[in-house]
């Protein structure tokens, strides 16, 4: 059985927050940040998941590490010092055609042992709450994860491990970072052809009243945030996503939640900007990998999380 095959069950609408969060509350909170990162586990949709850690991150501000300052309601992005001109008239579907060309031409990273841990650190960022900082673990086989619980000030953090077992149907919809990579090597390279892949295997099962573009946005946005990604398979998303209806590329870098300056594509799902639901992505303008992620409602920033350190260590708690 191919490991799409044993995917095609996952459900995108369902409740249960993302893909390391299972047992105990699904991992706490740090895996909340990963919103995409995580949808029903693994394959919700990342709006919920974001939703939770506006949640989440508002009511635990006060015991965590403040690393930057708070944000407002309804703030405005803060364009960075340099404007970039060359994305000024650029359609969403260039940029990721240019992304994608650069990213397949990357080498991979080493494939994790079974056995080994995917450390991710990541800013959480929300309305009226201060940017916390966000570490987490997850072995490779799907078969634990780790936090730290939100100590009190002035005491060290402790880290909690809890047993989970993600692969082949094991805990819910989720599945292990190692299914996660195999399902992205087995990409075409075009993008149609993936397209027509992630359609024909049903990944993310469709929901009700969705159109077709929205249900190939929620296939391609989940994959887009596994753990573990190989440069052709990013190259075959981004081609995909370079179909669909909806993108918009802002005509300038923009400062994320750590002061870095990215480019920032916006995707549409419902009505308009100004009224409605919208993802926005994240570039590093160098190498045009994903390093963060915003929701906005009704053009409003409402939550979000940048990648701050990503490493494969030997086990729960080392951070490369």
């Amino acid at each position: 059985m191919d490991e799409m095959t044993q995917v095609r069950a996952l459900r995108a609408e369902a409740a249960a927050p993302d893909r390391a969060r299972l047992a105990s509350g699904r991992t706490r909170l740090t895996e909340a940040a990963r919103a995409g990162e995580r949808h029903q586990g693994l394959w919700r949709r990342r709006e919920l998941a974001i939703l939770a850690v506006v949640a989440a991150v508002t009511a635990v501000a006060v015991t965590v590490t403040v690393l930057l300052g708070g944000t407002s309601p309804g703030r405005k992005v803060e364009p960075a010092g340099t404007p970039n001109a060359s994305l000024k008239g650029l359609s969403a579907a260039q940029l990721l055609k240019q992304a994608a060309d650069l990213v397949e031409t990357e080498p991979d990273s080493a494939v994790p042992g079974a056995d080994q841990w995917i450390y991710t650190l990541q800013m959480s960022e929300a309305p009226a709450a201060a940017v916390v900082e966000m570490p987490s673990w997850i072995r490779y086989d799907g078969s634990a994860s780790a936090s730290e619980d939100l100590a009190r000030k002035g005491q060290r953090p402790q880290l909690i491990v809890t047993p989970l077992h993600l692969e082949n149907g094991g805990e819910g919809d989720d599945r292990s970072p190692r299914e996660m990579y195999r399902v992205l090597t087995a990409l075409p390279a075009g993008g149609g052809q993936t397209l027509q892949f992630l359609r024909r295997k049903n990944a993310v099962a469709d929901r009700a009243g969705q159109t077709r573009a929205e249900s190939d946005y929620t296939e391609i946005s989940v994959l887009l945030g596994a753990h573990v990604m190989t440069s052709k398979g990013l190259a075959s998303l981004y081609r995909a996503l370079a179909t669909l209806p909806g993108g918009k590329v802002t005509d300038h870098l923009v400062k994320d939640v750590m002061g870095r300056r990215v480019i920032v594509l916006t995707y549409v799902r419902s009505g308009t900007l100004k009224s409605g639901e919208a993802d926005q992505w994240l570039f590093d303008p160098q190498t045009y990998r994903i390093t963060g992620t915003r929701m906005l409602l009704d053009g409003k920033v409402v939550g979000g999380n940048s990648t701050a350190a990503w490493a494969v260590v030997d086990k729960a708690g080392e951070r490369g």
